[in-house]
């Protein structure tokens, strides 16, 4: 069976996880580069564009020295544009048609959000036209005020009065005015803003007369990139929350199918350690399925190994019948013939322990075949308290030489299972207190019906039980000594046998010492009939 185990399926879950982000950031990134570059391009065209339609006009980039008039109006024009109004006159940048001309020239050209420089071989400004700030700048986005910090939103909120001498020294300046066309990125004044500018020589004949520089913010990439990297934020959000939701059915999916195993294996197997029932095997590839596969194994070798520990005391028995017999026509032989005295010592010994022999494969045989009857008896209602009363009668007659005082209601007391499974049961309670009750000691027997089913109570004076043992005294070969007072073996077979009862009819028994050590009581909790 192929296996994709839960390790490899939780491990491409956090790859996806990492792999989208990571994989989004370098698509925005990766845009942002190729928009800088375009930026660039777009600018030297449109620096190379206004060098081109003034190199055949080189009387328009004579330098002339300006009136008291014109400093006046220029001067106008920078406090227009330092407080925010419209840059770039169609009068006159200096007086004479001359200026007028470039500045149409310019007029024509400038982009928006841009400015265009007109600079002479002798780094003086002849014109400009535009501005870097934009009039009608887009509202920040949602994600752009609630996570400023991380995306870094642009602002058109920048100073960049440039002076002349700012831009003489410029190095894309000088470089275009010694004929190279050149671009550059810088900050502003104040930091909070790129610009990017490109200049180009304007050439007139095979001499540089001047310099055309074109200027632009990168604000709008900014802006751009804000909300590209919005919408993989909101884009992130929805595959986290995805699989996040993803990964919550998938543990409640282990968490039940781990939960149904746990139910199925203490389903299989009784209070009695036998197993019931064989679960089915899960066909699932990963661990859990390996889980149930292995427990669906062990509980098939376990219930196997069940059958044979049950069967094995009937076969014992059935097998050592025969050998017991033959042993024991041959003692009776030895005792008959005549034989020394010494000898007929050891043959009473042999005689002895094969009589106990007998009696524990009785005992055996008797606890096997009340297993096999109970599989397959059939429950009825009957009168619990009628069998208890029967049962006492009998108590007196068989054990004189104990007292029995018994508790029990004369209407009937139903309960659901078998009358005589029930009596074998007292039988063996009975059986026990008389084992450990001195002679003439009072034997206590009561039956009543609580609320949780019919209770039956057996307690008798003698020594308290030790607490080592109480937990495990209703275990098959379980006992205090090993005989009885007459000699007769004793096997923890009694207990046993009576807690197989008390299962059977839908109850428990359980041990308890008596206050101020007078004694033990067995108590057996039965289920009421319905």
């Amino acid at each position: 069976m192929n296996r994709f185990p839960l390790r490899a399926k939780l491990a491409l879950v956090a790859l996806a996880l990492l792999v989208l982000p990571w994989a989004g950031w370098r698509y925005v990134r990766e845009m942002e580069r190729f928009l800088l570059t375009a930026q660039d391009e777009a600018l030297a065209a449109t620096a190379r564009a206004v060098a081109t339609a003034l190199h055949e006009r080189p009387q328009l980039l004579a330098y002339r020295p300006r009136g008291e008039s014109e400093l006046r109006r220029e001067a106008e024009r920078e406090l227009q544009r330092l407080t925010g109004g419209v840059i770039g006159h169609e009068e006159p940048f200096r007086d004479g048609a001359a200026d007028s001309e470039i500045a149409a020239i310019l007029k024509g050209l400038e982009r928006a959000s841009s400015r265009i420089w007109v600079v002479s071989r002798d780094y003086h400004v002849l014109a400009l036209a535009g501005s870097l700030k934009r009039t009608d700048p887009a509202p920040p986005s949602l994600a752009e005020r609630t996570l400023g910090w991380l995306l870094a939103p642009p602002t058109e909120e920048f100073d960049d009065a440039i002076a002349e001498d700012a831009i003489a020294a410029g190095r894309e300046v000088a470089a275009a005015l010694q004929g190279a066309a050149s671009t550059r990125t810088r900050n502003t004044r104040d930091g909070r803003a790129v610009v990017v500018s490109a200049a180009h020589p304007i050439w007139v004949g095979d001499q540089v007369h001047g310099a055309v520089v074109v200027e632009e913010t990168t604000n709008r990439i900014a802006s751009l990139r804000s909300r590209a990297l919005e919408r993989l934020l909101v884009v992130t959000l929805i595959v986290f929350t995805l699989v996040a939701a993803l990964l919550l059915w998938f543990a409640t999916r282990i968490s039940n199918r781990i939960r149904r195993l746990s139910d199925e294996a203490e389903a299989a197997i009784d209070a009695r350690g036998r197993v019931t029932r064989l679960t089915t095997a899960s066909e699932a590839a990963d661990e859990i399925g390996d889980l149930s596969r292995s427990f669906t194994t062990v509980l098939g070798r376990l219930a196997r190994y069940n059958a044979y520990l049950e069967a094995l005391a009937g076969r014992l028995s059935h097998e050592l019948r025969t050998p017991v017999a033959v042993v024991r026509s041959s003692l009776e032989n030895l005792h008959a013939a005549r034989t020394p005295e010494e000898t007929r010592t050891y043959v009473a010994r042999a005689e002895e322990g094969l009589a106990r022999l007998g009696t524990i494969l009785s005992r055996m045989t008797e606890a096997s075949r009340l297993e096999q009857s109970l599989s397959a008896a059939s429950r009825e209602r009957f009168d619990a308290a009628a069998v208890v009363r029967g049962c006492s009668e009998g108590y007196r007659l068989a054990y004189a030489d104990r007292v029995f005082e018994v508790t029990a209601p004369a209407e009937p007391i139903l309960a659901q299972g078998a009358a005589d499974l029930l009596a074998q049961m007292l039988d063996k309670l009975v059986e026990n207190a008389v084992d450990f009750a001195a002679s003439g000691s009072l034997i206590r027997i009561s039956l009543d019906s609580g609320e949780s089913g019919v209770l039956m109570r057996v307690e008798n004076e003698g020594p308290s039980l030790p607490d080592a043992i109480r937990d495990s005294l209703f275990e098959s070969m379980v006992s205090l000594r090993s005989e009885r007072s007459n000699g007769v073996p004793h096997l923890g077979l009694g207990l046993y046998i009576a807690r197989l009862i008390a299962e059977f009819h839908g109850g428990t028994l359980r041990a308890e010492n008596l206050p101020r050590g007078r004694g033990v009581a067995f108590e057996g909790a039965l289920a009421r009939a319905l």
